[in-house]
């Protein structure tokens, strides 16, 4: 269920404003080809191929008729299809569905994408019959997927070429172990075409003030959700976060911000009798704190409702070492009205991650 709202929210926060003017949109279809990162040995034995596949999107053109548009020079917003093959038996292949925003820099010859969505493996780990795909412990996963891509539009009657690279991301967040995901780097190339490419519609220029001046805001955060150990069977545990901290914003597009992370982590409950009683050369007794509290400083990044979140955050109160005391928060905030907002993060020790955060909160 939570993958479902985790499309949800990510889908409604970019799409909604299509709903009230339709501009022009384009489609494009790339393929991929390339190569699984090592950036864990634990899958070596997964990489015997290179991943290829094809890319599908649909992108939803603006012009400036909302004032964020001008703001980061008329971006393009909208979802994307994945099917990728990994060329490797026991990961075999996944098939994704994102929401995605383009970003156009260089007289919008380079064209910049992120996209987010869910992605279905059909064969993860399976004690018996696939063991060894210790990437992916279930079917759904999150997945993040960039692009960076050389793009001309329109050359003859709409159609257009692009070609670049892309970084595509597959893991649940240790919603259930084994979670060691994988990353594909690729060389994409492809075509696009723009409808209704014989009436352009004109970019209208940005008549905002410059300068933007907000107090301080104080917010108020709860976020919630499901994880599991990197123990394989050790279970699934809800874990709760109860967040502090004040943003001030430095303009229209940006805000920095520093506060504070009380963590009700279940599962290490769990996972400190599992060390206990399994390693007792580690000198565990089993009596020690689950609980967590960490100190972070962060940025908000504003698009439209919208606002893109990145903390990096440390551990004050410390009982148990788990994975260090450095953790780092990224994800998506979605306004409702001026104060209240839902969140969707990824909570994470450097590349490894631990949980997937649904939240909600009040900036005051």
């Amino acid at each position: 269920m939570r993958y479902l709202l985790y499309a949800y929210i990510l889908f409604f926060s970019i799409s909604i404003s299509a709903q009230e003017e339709k501009d022009p949109f384009t489609i494009d279809v790339n393929y991929f080809y390339g190569n699984i990162a090592e950036h864990n040995t634990d899958i070596s034995h997964l990489i015997t191929g290179h991943p290829s596949g094809v890319l599908l999107s649909f992108n939803q053109k603006t012009f400036g008729k909302k004032a964020w548009e001008s703001r980061f020079n008329y971006p393009d917003f909208g979802a994307s299809i994945i099917y990728q093959k990994f060329n490797n038996e026991f990961l075999s292949e996944n098939i994704g569905v994102y929401a995605h925003y383009n970003f156009y820099f260089f007289k919008r010859n380079v064209m910049f994408r992120i996209g987010q969505g869910l992605a279905y493996n059909d064969t993860p780990y399976d004690k018996v019959e696939n063991f060894r795909n210790n990437a992916f412990g279930s079917h759904l996963l999150s997945s993040t997927y960039l692009m960076l891509n050389y793009k001309k539009e329109n050359i003859f009657k709409g159609i257009g070429l692009q070609a670049g690279f892309s970084l595509i991301h597959y893991s649940n967040a240790n919603v259930k172990a084994p979670n060691s995901s994988i990353n594909s780097i690729a060389f994409n190339i492809g075509a696009n075409y723009i409808f209704d490419s014989e009436n352009p519609t004109e970019y209208i220029p940005s008549t905002e003030e410059k300068f933007f001046k907000e107090k301080i805001k104080y917010n108020v955060a709860f976020r919630t959700g499901v994880n599991e150990s990197d123990v394989i069977n050790t279970g699934q545990y809800a874990f709760y976060v109860v967040s502090a901290y004040a943003d001030k914003r430095l303009n229209r597009k940006s805000a920095i911000q520093v506060g504070t992370d009380v963590f009700f982590s279940n599962f290490l409950k769990k996972h400190i009798q599992y060390k206990a009683v399994a390693f007792p050369e580690d000198n565990v007794s089993g009596d020690e704190d689950y609980k967590r509290v960490g100190i972070f400083v962060g940025h908000e990044l504003f698009i439209s409702k919208t606002s893109l979140i990145t903390q990096l955050g440390y551990y004050v109160y410390y009982p148990f070492d788990f994975e260090g005391r450095v953790y780092n928060r990224v994800g998506l905030k979605r306004y409702f009205g001026d104060k209240i907002y839902g969140a969707l993060t990824l909570k994470s020790h450097g590349a490894k991650a631990e949980a997937v955060e649904l939240g909600i909160g009040i900036r005051l």
